[in-house]
This record gives structure tokens, C-alpha cells and sequence, in this order.
């Protein structure tokens, strides 16, 4: 056996052992890199070490620090509360806002399954009291979250972004953001005409004062019990073991579920009186990281942190536990993947898969069926895992005079990688099925996973066809 095959085995290998156990599969990846790098490939420890993405390890760092802080002074709940107000009574616009409030959580920096965490228990409270379809509901929030999960100063983005830029392919944030917001948004509007939303136009709930603040559990008069998140619990499904995306929520989950103040209750010490100035300085803050970064290109990682030191400093012990609150186990799954991918660059793995699947078939073929794998480990497995090992694997095609763009291929591969995530084996797809009322569960599992099978079938040809072949 070829040092190359036995590397991509050991690779499918942590795949497997990170979806069936609950092992961090960025742990398996650093002790992979180190067995590979050294008894295969004959590296030394100090040239498997240079392979750490210290840039991604700063961005990963800094952009959820500063989300743990905007979640942790009550930043966040005042955005929802003002936006689900925003209503009004207007029983068909709800769905889109719980949509629109998940883009916009994702887009500023939050892990996806931290914002399905955060706005499936409002969603799905308010599909149980105005009879919306909780399936709509449900599919709206994930996709809500993942349109905005490519943005420029999100994490899929700025993984994906590092990725692109150190593999010399040519770089295209925007339009990779876009591809993934339309699709999305797309999917989203086919489900709303599909899944009864046509009957809620009509509509109206009562509404009570829009003045004031809003009372615990209510939105006016619109009186809903979110349920409590169990994230941190093990879950039906394959994705709640290996995923660190799930391991990474357990501090976030605790400021919106077990007795803690949902994102619309009274959010009580996190957001004492007279805190609204500080509110409107992390807004700032999140607003001056998009400027700065991508007007005045300065380094995400760096900036983001520095933001959060400084709004830190303002309330210095209402932030003492933001750096506990950094999804670490997000940060070593990326971490190890990444220096992974290292060990597999340096011994030639990555030349050798490309060149073998370009041989095997047409460039357009070869880059159908990386999408079709991202679609299909990414529907069990951790979709940042998928992007970090996947993307490295098509840049010899990519490189070359194959008529497959490099920019369409990364937003084809972005989406279908990502799209997936509405199965009830995601994490995503978990946190709806445990916070939908008054249905039969197993009823509701059964569409989820039909829906995430349509998904996972056809996304990868749909976005195959738009993005590379046209």
C-alpha cells in the first residue's frame, strides 16, 4: 500500500471513529498528523508542528470571543426581541424573521448550531400557539442560519476563506457568501409556498402595546414557553458524538436554557439596568469588524479580539468567563484538521488524490462527485471537518486548464457541504426535532430525514449545475 492511500484511509478512519463515538475528531486529527507525519511520511515533529494554522486558530479565537461577549451582555436578545416585535401581528412574516435573526447571528459569528440553539425554541414556540407548520418553522431557522454562514467575518467563511487563500486558488469571499445566502433564501421561499405559508398571509395574531419592554416569554400579547435546550446531552442521531460544534454550545446553552433567561425573557444580570449604552458599543464593535476587515483588509483574528478586549475592559466582570466561552472544541476540531491536511500536503496526498480523480473521470465530473462526498459526510459528520479536508483535495484540477472554475467550485462545495445540515443526525437538525410542540415525534423525525435525504440528493447536482457547469 502507497504512503498516499494509507494517509486518506487513516483520514476516512477519524470520519468514522468521530461520527460513532464521542471523540473530538480534532484530537484524532493531531494524533493522526503526528502517526502519519512520522511513520509514513518521515517528518520530524517540528515540520508537523510548522503545519498549525495559527491565522485560522486566531480567527476562530477572537470571532467567538467577541460573540461570547455580545451573547453575555444581553447584545443579542435585545437584536431578537426588537426584530420578533417587529411583527406586529403578522402571523405570515414570522417565519422570515426567525430566518432573518438566525443569517444574521451566523453572519456576525456564531457557530451554526449556536444560533438553531438560540432561535429554534422562540421558532417553534410560536408555530405551537399560531398552528404554523412546525416542519416550516424548523427548515426556516436552519436555513436562516446557514445563509449567513459564509460571510466574510463568519466562521465557515473564514475557514473556507484560509483555506482558498493558502492553497493559491483565486479568492472570491463575496460571491461565495451570496451563493450560499440565495440558495438558501431560495430553499427557504419554495418551503414557505410548499409547507402552508400561502394560508398565513392571512393571518393576524393580537398584538399588545408595542411599548415598554417586553414581558417575560411574550412579545406583546403573543405569550409563548420556549423549551429548554438539551444539547448537551446525548442525542438520537450519529452527528451529537463526533460533531464539535455540539460539544462547543454546552456554555451558550447555558445563558439561553436551565433556568437561565431565554433570549426573550427579562435577561436579569446579564443585562442590568442601564446597560444599553454597552449594548450599543457591541453593536458598534460588530459593526467596525465588517468595516475594518473588509474595507481596510485588515486580519479578521486580530481585529475581532482586540474588539473584545476593549469592550471587555468596560465591564470587566460581567466578562471574566467570554474566554471560557470560546468554542474550543470547535477551535481543536479545525485546528487538527488543518494540520492534518498539512502532513497530507507535504507528503504529496493531495497531489495524488486530484490527479487520481481527475483520471477517473472529467474535471466536472470529479468536481460533482467532491460535492456529492461533502453532501454526504457533512450530513453525519462536522461540516467545517468536511471543508477543511475536502477543498485541499480538489486543488490540482482546480489549478489546472480543466474548464472547472475555482470560484464556482468553492461556493458549489460551500453549499452542498453545509445545506445538509437540516438532517435530524445533524446538530442542527437535532435542535429542532427536541424543541417541537404539540406533534408526534417520531412523525416529525421521519420528515426531517426525508427532507434531509431530498436535500443531500439533490443540492450537490443543483448547485453542481449553477456553479460549475454553467
Amino acid at each position: 500500500m502507497t504512503p498516499e492511500l494509507m494517509s486518506i484511509y487513516a483520514l476516512a478512519a477519524m470520519f468514522v471513529v468521530a461520527t460513532v463515538l464521542p471523540i473530538n475528531m480534532g484530537v484524532l486529527a493531531f494524533v493522526g498528523a503526528y502517526l502519519v507525519g512520522t511513520l509514513v511520511a518521515g517528518m520530524s515533529t517540528k515540520d508537523i508542528i510548522g503545519g498549525f494554522p495559527a491565522g485560522l486558530f486566531l480567527t476562530l479565537v477572537g470571532i467567538t470571543y467577541l460573540f461570547a461577549i455580545a451573547q453575555n451582555n444581553g447584545t443579542i436578545n435585545w437584536l431578537v426581541g426588537l426584530s420578533v416585535r417587529a411583527v406586529r401581528g403578522r402571523v405570515a412574516a414570522i417565519p422570515w424573521i426567525m430566518f432573518g435573526i438566525a443569517a444574521v447571528l451566523t453572519s456576525i459569528g456564531a457557530v451554526s448550531p449556536a444560533a438553531v440553539a438560540i432561535i429554534a425554541p422562540i421558532a417553534l414556540g410560536f408555530a405551537a400557539r399560531y398552528a404554523i407548520s412546525p416542519l416550516l418553522m424548523g427548515l426556516m431557522v436552519v436555513h436562516g442560519a446557514q445563509a449567513g454562514g459564509f460571510s466574510p467575518i463568519s466562521i465557515y467563511g473564514g475557514i473556507t476563506n484560509r483555506i482558498v487563500s493558502a492553497a493559491g486558488l483565486p479568492l472570491d469571499a463575496v460571491t461565495t457568501f451570496l451563493a450560499s445566502f440565495f440558495v438558501n433564501f431560495a430553499v427557504a421561499g419554495l418551503l414557505f409556498l410548499v409547507l402552508g405559508g400561502r394560508t398565513l398571509l392571512s393571518r393576524r395574531a393580537e398584538t399588545g402595546s408595542a411599548a415598554g419592554a417586553i414581558p417575560a416569554g411574550s412579545v406583546g400579547a403573543m405569550r409563548f414557553t420556549p423549551r429548554n435546550v438539551a444539547i448537551s446531552t446525548p442525542q438520537a442521531g450519529a452527528q451529537s458524538y463526533g460533531d464539535a460544534e455540539a460539544e462547543s454550545l454546552k456554555e451558550e446553552i447555558k445563558l439561553t436554557a436551565g433556568g437561565t433567561p431565554t433570549v426573550m425573557e427579562a435577561p436579569g444580570d446579564a443585562e442590568p439596568a442601564g446597560s444599553r449604552p454597552y449594548q450599543i458599543a457591541t453593536l458598534a464593535g460588530l459593526v467596525g469588524l465588517a468595516v475594518l476587515t473588509l474595507a481596510f483588509n485588515l486580519d479578521i483574528g486580530f481585529v475581532a479580539i482586540t474588539i473584545g478586549l476593549a469592550l471587555s475592559l468596560m465591564a470587566p466582570n460581567r466578562q471574566k468567563r467570554a474566554v471560557g466561552q470560546v468554542t474550543w472544541p470547535e477551535v481543536v476540531l479545525i485546528t487538527g484538521v488543518s494540520t492534518y491536511v498539512g502532513v497530507l500536503q507535504t507528503m504529496g496526498t493531495i497531489d495524488y488524490v486530484g490527479h487520481s480523480v481527475a483520471g477517473l473521470t472529467s474535471p466536472l465530473m470529479a468536481a460533482l462527485l467532491l460535492c456529492f462526498i461533502g453532501a454526504v459526510v457533512s450530513a453525519f459528520a462536522s461540516s467545517t471537518a468536511v471543508l477543511g479536508s475536502l477543498i485541499p483535495l480538489a486543488v490540482p484540477f482546480l489549478q489546472g486548464d480543466s474548464g472547472v472554475g475555482a470560484i464556482g467550485f468553492i461556493a458549489a462545495m460551500a453549499v452542498s457541504s453545509t445545506i445538509v445540515d437540516v438532517s435530524p443526525f445533524s446538530t442542527n437538525g437535532a435542535l429542532v426535532l427536541a424543541n417541537a410542540q404539540g406533534i408526534d415525534r417520531d412523525a416529525f423525525f421521519r420528515q426531517l430525514m426525508l427532507y434531509g435525504a431530498l436535500v443531500t440528493l439533490i443540492a450537490p447536482v443543483l448547485v453542481w449545475l449553477i456553479f460549475v457547469v454553467a
